[in-house]
């Protein structure tokens, strides 16, 4: 069985080989270039990992996952376009490297080569690996505009955010695992049980992101510490202090949000003391952990040698930074 080391190899290796000898040369060198920033590659390595727990011939689904990560990147290029960011992953994001038209046309792109290279797998497998493929697209968008929603609003629901994330983040974690476990013939059982694993596992990646962004380390977490709070994000730890503040909570909280002129690390203090006062970083982690057992209990249930699910569980910490 391979090391999720290894697995990172293929998946490198083969991204680095991969042929763009379509034309013309400026739609597809983006694609090229949003492919090569790096990046943990957490997807295409769990798709590969659920493969390898079930065969050993990981390099005959190498495309499939490298579709993964296609899609992956692709939802990237388009988010970093619709939040006007300029880096993404240390470099000049594509639409600040080209532009604008270039950035939509060339994610476009990325799309129908996602698709083109998750369909590059046995024919009997297909079907089914496409309608999962495809309804996890579909529910990523879904996510995707719920955010967008989320952002005009101020009586978002703890319910309704951790199905947000759920369909922004966990199940394209999930359908990884799925598909891995697919292609190599897995009992639909399992492959059932995995696909909760990721979902389970990426909700507790997604809220420990929200309770990094207050209390994270710089260093550790390799961004801003308080981006989230200057601009209004909502994400657990915001709805819930809405939700559960008192009158002059809220007030306070509403009067940051509002604001348009302001000392950005005053803010970031003011807000972090609101969610001191209330006990918001208690309930982030409290819920961080119910998901975080959630997910391990759908993995012991996976007909699967132990040692297999301790590779897997092993790899679910080193995502979330756990030491335990």
């Amino acid at each position: 069985m391979y090391t999720s080391t290894q697995l990172l190899g293929k998946v490198n290796d083969a991204l680095a080989n991969l042929a763009y000898d379509r034309e013309p040369v400026g739609l597809y060198e983006p694609v090229k270039y949003v492919l090569s920033l790096g990046g943990k590659r957490i997807r295409p390595v769990l798709m590969l990992m659920a493969y390898n727990f079930y065969r050993e011939d990981v390099e005959r689904v190498i495309m499939p996952a490298i579709g993964i990560e296609t899609y992956h990147n692709y939802t990237l290029l388009h988010d970093d376009l619709m939040d006007k960011a300029d880096v993404r992953r240390g470099h000049p994001t594509v639409h600040k490297k080209w532009n604008e038209n270039t950035a939509v046309l060339s994610g476009d792109s990325m799309l129908v080569l996602a698709y083109q290279r998750v369909a590059q797998c046995d024919p009997d497998k297909l079907p089914a690996v496409l309608e999962l493929f495809t309804n996890t697209a579909l529910e990523i968008g879904e996510g995707q505009q719920y955010d967008i929603d989320f952002e005009t609003r101020n009586d978002v629901t703890e319910g309704e955010y951790i199905e947000m994330i759920r369909l922004k983040t966990s199940v394209l974690l999930a359908c990884a695992l799925k598909m891995g476990a697919m292609l190599a013939g897995a009992p639909e059982q399992d492959a059932q049980l995995l696909y909760r694993f990721g979902e389970q596992i990426g909700l507790a990646f997604q809220l420990q992101d929200d309770y990094l962004d207050v209390y994270g380390d710089f260093e550790v977490f390799g961004k801003r510490i308080g981006g989230d709070i200057l601009c209004n994000k909502k994400t657990y730890m915001l709805i819930n202090a809405l939700l559960q503040a008192d009158e002059t909570q809220r007030t306070e909280l509403e009067r940051w949000i509002k604001a348009t002129e302001y000392d950005e690390a005053e803010k970031i203090k003011a807000v972090t003391r609101v969610y001191d006062e209330i006990g918001i970083p208690q309930m982030a982690r409290q819920k961080i952990e119910s998901y975080y057992m959630l997910a391990e209990q759908s993995l012991a249930k996976v007909n699967l040698p132990q040692s297999c699910k301790q590779q897997l569980w092993q790899y679910a910490q080193e995502m979330l930074n756990r030491t335990n």
